[in-house]
């Protein structure tokens, strides 16, 4: 079968279905693969790349001619027209919220894969589209906030003054909430975020934001997605709401509901209280915005100088990575749908991700799906039957007192047959290892790495007075000099090639 990679026909977009790289690994799954001219210009893909990894480039007629189209966008009316009757078309689509879709699908005789009605289950994955580009607009979205801004977001103590460091509100700990969350950390602002969803709050705290908590009765995911709020939960997060928006510097909003407008959250009036200079990024601009103000598509700067972008091509202003990720999600599913790797797409109904994504088939509607239920939340673990145990007889207080008399003992009688230095030397052992076992078992986990580093110390020690021994006439002193040395050297090698490993993590390049 052949696979056809269009260019994309809506204005602006920089995005490509895939890459050279990604075209590559479709051809090795046995289907053959073109790409229309000037598919990937705007995404560092110009055509001589492609036809260096052996892909050909053809005209438009040809890519829309193939078996397979794969795109990012939704097709238009005149690219279905394009398409012959039994081909099969992958893309973004969005079918909940445009039933018109499915009906020309259906008319034109197509089978549609959804690329972002991937159910979100874990081996789903590698073929979330929606979630590698959120990944990539959630970063985007801080960059242009910061932009906009014109400040630093870290705090800074200098001889002329300080500068306090930027404070930024993300509604929201989804893909695209965490990703921002994660940016504006690292460049110093001081975050805090909240979700409806009680259980992403741990998520929250490891990306070093603080997490906003609202007095309101809330319930675990099923699903994964946030759920629209309830009368009473919009109640209890209208006054939050208004008064983080009002005390940051950028607001981040990223709530959306499954094929419903996006809610909105932050009110006119807020935004007229909030400072001049403050900047509210809305992520959810394509479905309505979050924002009151919002604008789709538009840069818009209120009365009281708050700016507020409500930009829908955040992923495509990244469109080199962005369009790399998607040919990889791309990828993951042809695997998924070739399990022959002959070239031969082929589906299977009884898996529920390839149910899940299936529009159409054959000119025939499929939507919507058989719910798949999945849960964000861990699972309860089920009451196990447990057996009465038998009491437990109390341990005897001697024990330990029997057992260092029998140990005072043991040594007394070695005492006797052991020269005075050998004595000494066993008594300077036994120490060691108490004084060590008490000290490293009681140190934080914390504090571990720094202790590596005294360790090695130590362990050069025990090696240097291995090579002084290992020459002994005794027998035994030289195996036990022998053992020493490749014990020591093991511990300082290994404990040098972790902390190197450690260093370039915090390297630049």
């Amino acid at each position: 079968m052949r696979i056809g990679i269009p260019r994309e026909a809506w204005p602006g977009e920089s995005l490509v279905a895939a890459t050279a790289k990604t075209a590559d690994q479709l051809v090795k799954l046995g289907y053959e693969v073109v790409v229309e001219s000037d598919a990937g210009q705007a995404a560092d893909q110009p055509d001589h790349v492609y036809e260096e990894a052996g892909i050909t480039v053809v005209d438009r007629a040809t890519a829309w001619s193939s078996d397979v189209v794969v795109k990012v966008n939704a097709p238009t009316d005149e690219e279905i027209g394009q398409m012959r009757r039994g081909a099969t078309v992958i893309s973004i689509m969005a079918p909940a919220r445009n039933p018109e879709l499915i009906d020309k699908f259906t008319d034109a005789g197509l089978t549609a894969l959804a690329m972002d009605a991937v159910p979100r289950i874990s081996r789903a994955q590698s073929m979330d589209v929606l979630s590698s580009m959120a990944n990539v607009a959630g970063y985007r979205a801080v960059i242009e906030a910061a932009n906009e801004f014109g400040r630093m977001f870290t705090g800074q103590v200098t001889a002329a003054g300080k500068t306090a460091p930027a404070r930024v509100f993300v509604v929201g700990a989804g893909v695209a909430g965490l990703a921002a969350i994660g940016a504006a950390s690292a460049m110093g602002a001081v975050v805090r975020a909240f979700d409806v969803r009680p259980e992403v709050a741990e998520q929250v705290e490891s990306m070093g934001a603080e997490f906003v908590k609202v007095d309101m009765k809330s319930e675990v995911s099923s699903d994964g997605y946030a759920r629209e709020m309830t009368a009473e939960q919009e109640a209890a997060t209208a006054l939050m709401y208004d008064e983080e928006a009002r005390n940051a510097d950028i607001v981040i909003t990223t709530a959306l509901i499954p094929g419903r407008p996006a809610p909105k959250l932050i009110t006119a009036e807020t935004i007229a209280a909030m400072r001049g200079g403050s900047v509210i990024v809305d992520m959810a601009a394509a479905n309505g915005g979050n924002a009151a103000l919002t604008v789709t598509g538009e840069r818009t700067v209120t009365d009281n100088g708050v700016v507020i972008l409500g930009y829908t091509d955040l992923a495509g202003r990244l469109a080199a990575q962005t369009s790399q990720l998607y040919g990889t999600n791309i990828v993951n599913l042809l695997k998924l749908l070739t399990p022959g790797k002959d070239g031969q797409l082929t589906l299977d109904f009884d898996d529920v991700v390839q149910r899940g994504i299936t529009v159409t088939l054959d000119g025939e509607s499929m939507w919507p799906p058989p719910p798949v239920q999945v849960s964000a939340a861990p699972a309860a673990a089920a009451p196990a039957a447990v057996a009465p145990a038998e009491p437990k007889k109390p341990a005897n207080p001697m024990t330990k007192v029997y057992a260092a008399a029998g140990g005072a003992v043991l040594f007394g009688v070695l005492a006797m047959f052991m020269g005075d230095q050998l004595l000494q030397q066993l008594t300077v052992l036994m120490l060691s290892v108490f004084v060590g076992y008490y000290v490293i078992s009681n140190v934080a986990h914390a504090l571990h790495t720094p202790l590596m580093a005294e360790t090695n110390a130590i362990s050069g020690i025990i090696l240097v007075g291995g090579i002084l021994q290992v020459g002994s006439p005794n027998l035994l002193v030289t195996l036990l000099s022998v053992v020493a040395i490749l014990v020591a050297s093991i511990n300082i090698f290994g404990g040098f090639l972790v902390t190197v490993r450690m260093l370039e993590m915090f390297r630049k390049d």
